[in-house]
C-alpha cells in the first residue's frame, strides 16, 4: 500500500512537472530558444493566487484566473521586450537573458512580497478527496485536481495545435518561418501567442504546485523550473505528449527515490537517469531526429 500510496504522488508531482514543461516545450519547438525565466513566472503565478486569496477576497476560481491573467500579460511583455529584440542573435546571447531575466523576476518578487515564506492557502483547490481499500490508501482533492488538470490540458493543446487555424499556424513556424511569412503567417504574433499560452499554463501549475506543497517564496519556481525543463528533454523537447511522459515519469522516479532509495540522493537520480537515457535516445523518448539542412 505504501507503494500504491508513493506512485499516486508521484503522478500528482509528475503531473505539475507536465503542465510547466509545455511552456519549455512550445516556446523551444515554436521560437527555438529556452525560456529559463519560465519556472519564475511559476511564481508570479502563485503570489498573485495567494494575494487573491488573501488579501482580495476572490474566490478559489477568480483566483486562479486572474493569476493565468497577469501571468500571460507577463508571459508577452517578456517576449516583446527581452526576446524579440534578439530573434536574429546568437542562442549564447538569448540564453544569459533568459538567466537575466529569471534573477530579474525573483528580485521584483524579494522586494514586493519579502523573503519570509508565505502559507500558501491549501483550501484554494476545495475539491474533497477520497479513500481506498478500506482507509488504507487516501488520493486528496489536490492530487485529483492536478491528474485532471494535466489530462485536460494535454488533450486541448493537441486539438489546438492540429485543428485549429491558430495552432496550424503554429506548427508552420516551428518547422519553417521563412515559408510561414510567405503564406502570410505573423510570426512574431504566433511567438507571443505560444509566450501567452506556456505563461498561463504555468500560472496553472503554481497554483497546484503550492497547494500541494503550500510554501511559497521568491526562489519557489526555480527547482520545479529545472526538473521540468528536465521533464521536456526526458521526453523529448518540442513534443507536447512528450512533455506529458516526460513530466510523469520525472515524478514517479523522484518520489519513489524518496521514498526507497534516499531523500537527499532523489533530485541526483532523477538528473542520472536523464543521462542515462540521452545517451540510448539523445532526441527523448517521444522527440524526433531532425536532420539538419545543407
Amino acid at each position: 500500500m505504501a507503494f500504491l500510496s508513493s506512485l499516486v504522488n508521484g503522478l500528482s508531482l509528475g503531473s505539475i512537472y507536465a503542465i510547466i514543461a509545455l511552456g519549455y516545450t512550445m516556446v523551444y519547438g515554436i521560437a527555438k530558444m529556452l525560456n529559463f525565466a519560465h519556472g519564475d513566472v511559476i511564481m508570479v503565478g502563485a503570489y498573485i493566487a495567494f494575494c487573491g486569496a488573501q488579501y482580495w477576497g476572490l474566490p478559489p476560481v477568480m483566483c486562479v484566473l486572474t493569476a493565468m491573467l497577469v501571468c500571460t500579460v507577463l508571459g508577452v511583455t517578456i517576449e516583446r521586450l527581452a526576446y524579440r529584440p534578439l530573434r536574429q542573435a546568437t542562442s549564447l546571447a538569448v540564453l544569459i537573458t533568459a538567466i537575466g531575466m529569471s534573477y530579474l523576476l525573483q528580485n521584483l518578487a524579494l522586494q514586493i512580497w519579502g523573503a519570509n515564506p508565505k502559507s500558501f492557502p491549501v483550501d484554494l483547490v476545495a475539491l474533497p478527496g477520497f479513500t481506498l481499500f478500506g482507509g488504507q490508501l487516501r488520493i486528496s482533492g489536490v492530487t485529483l485536481v492536478t491528474v485532471l488538470a494535466n489530462i485536460v490540458i494535454m488533450a486541448a493543446l493537441t486539438f489546438f495545435t492540429s485543428r485549429t487555424k491558430l495552432g496550424k499556424a503554429m506548427r508552420c513556424v516551428s518547422e519553417d518561418r521563412g515559408a510561414a511569412e510567405l503564406m502570410g503567417i505573423s510570426v512574431n504574433r504566433t511567438i507571443s501567442l505560444t509566450f501567452a499560452i506556456g505563461s498561463a499554463l504555468a500560472a496553472i501549475a503554481g497554483v497546484l504546485l503550492c497547494s500541494a506543497y503550500p510554501t511559497l517564496q521568491p526562489t519557489t519556481g526555480s527547482m520545479p523550473g529545472i526538473k521540468a525543463f528536465t521533464a521536456a528533454v526526458f521526453g523529448g523537447i518540442g513534443s507536447i505528449p512528450g512533455a506529458m511522459v516526460g513530466g510523469l515519469l520525472l515524478g514517479i522516479i523522484e518520489i519513489l527515490s524518496r521514498a526507497y532509495i534516499s531523500t537527499e540522493l532523489a533530485d541526483a537520480i532523477v538528473f542520472a537517469v536523464l543521462i542515462v537515457v540521452l545517451l540510448v535516445k539523445p532526441t527523448g523518448l517521444l522527440g524526433k531526429q531532425v536532420r539538419e539542412k545543407v
